[in-house]
């Protein structure tokens, strides 16, 4: 698989990036972490808008910084989409548009009119960036991004400017760029729920450095350093709708491992979907529980215990199929149960959220 190979050390006043990655150069890469973690100095230092002292940059083989090199930000070949989107005021949205792409001597494997069509503005396109909403604005500074035909597309918090029902709203045309083309997207966030609906590959970073790194799936299931996304550790599954119970409003999802229920939010029979799943609403049984309320009962067989940060919780991951599913635990339960890895178990899942 083609890469990503990365490697940047850079003091700025009181802050220090240290980082050492290689990066897939397909689907999109979160790069995750708190204000201050470091997310868009490495994303800045990728696009040339920083130059870090000590570097090293190599993206499909071609070198664009090292100790003898330089490419400056016009020929790194990139797309990037600021926390703001900052259009020329003095010119249309097509303007807006063509003035990057006038501007760039690649062969254009993404046509304008492609790009209009993924962000949906084709109705817009005749409007000055005044008269355009926040959301508006945002889908035509990824479309323009994605208008110079990009080697890799860099987002750096593209919905931190807008309110939740804006950011609702430019959640699909985000999926959309990311099932229908092969640009690579290196997207920062702090957002658990922007990760769990877009990522494929995760990153996450904390003072400057790298905690972890890896396909989504595989990060958020290891259980010796248990990620946070938000409130706590979890999983998120891939899964597809094989079932409607119009009755009571519920949706049917298969995975790997089995199904789950959930809410219905009138999606149609095949789509994909992912569903997330957090520890704390996982509990463990010995027997198939009976009359119980949980709906999503699984059979599975322990992989692996982990003490919590809190003296009288543990951490389980499960196997459930294919799947890892993260349970967390009071130690006495787990006594009392005597919970040991490789024992089969019957996973009960309180909750399960929806990510279209």
């Amino acid at each position: 698989m083609n890469k990503i190979q990365l490697r940047f050390k850079l003091s700025l006043s009181e802050f220090n990036l240290d980082v050492d990655l290689h990066l897939p150069l397909d689907g999109v890469t979160a790069i995750f972490g708190h204000s201050g973690s470091g997310k868009t100095t490495l994303l800045r230092c990728i696009a040339g808008l920083e130059r870090a002292p000590i570097g090293r940059l190599v993206v499909d083989e071609e070198v664009w910084q090292d100790a003898h090199q330089w490419k400056p930000t016009h020929q790194r070949n990139i797309g990037y989409v600021f926390q703001e989107a900052s259009l020329l005021p003095h010119l249309t949205v097509i303007g807006n548009l063509n003035y990057g792409r006038h501007r760039t001597s690649v062969t254009n494997k993404i046509s304008l009119e492609q790009a209009i069509e993924l962000l949906g503005i084709g109705h817009l396109l005749d409007r000055k960036p005044e008269h355009l909403s926040g959301g508006e604005r945002s889908r035509v500074a990824i479309a323009r991004a994605l208008a110079v035909n990009p080697r890799i597309l860099l987002m750096d918090e593209p919905l931190a400017a807008l309110d939740l029902k804006r950011k609702h709203e430019i959640l699909p045309y985000l999926e959309r760029l990311h099932n229908e083309l092969s640009v690579p997207i290196l997207y920062v966030t702090h957002s658990p729920d922007e990760v769990a609906r877009l990522a494929d590959h995760l990153v996450i970073m904390e003072q400057g450095r790298t905690l972890a790194s890896g396909e989504l799936t595989d990060v958020l299931s290891r259980i010796e350093s248990p990620i946070h996304l938000g409130e706590d550790a979890g999983v998120i599954i891939e899964a597809k709708i094989t079932e409607v119970d119009r009755q009571w409003h519920l949706a049917r999802v298969e995975f790997a491992g089995g199904s789950l229920w959930t809410k219905d939010q009138e999606l149609p029979i095949g789509h994909k979907v992912r569903v997330r799943i957090l520890a704390r609403d996982v509990s463990l049984a010995n027997l198939p529980p009976e009359q119980s309320s949980i709906q999503n009962i699984l059979q599975g067989h322990i992989d692996t215990i982990a003490n919590d940060p809190h003296p009288g919780l543990a951490l389980f991951r499960v196997r459930v199929g294919n799947q890892l599913i993260l349970s967390r635990l009071t130690k006495r339960a787990a006594y009392e149960l005597n919970l040991t890895p490789a024992k089969s178990v019957w996973v009960q899942i309180k909750s399960v959220a929806l990510m279209e």
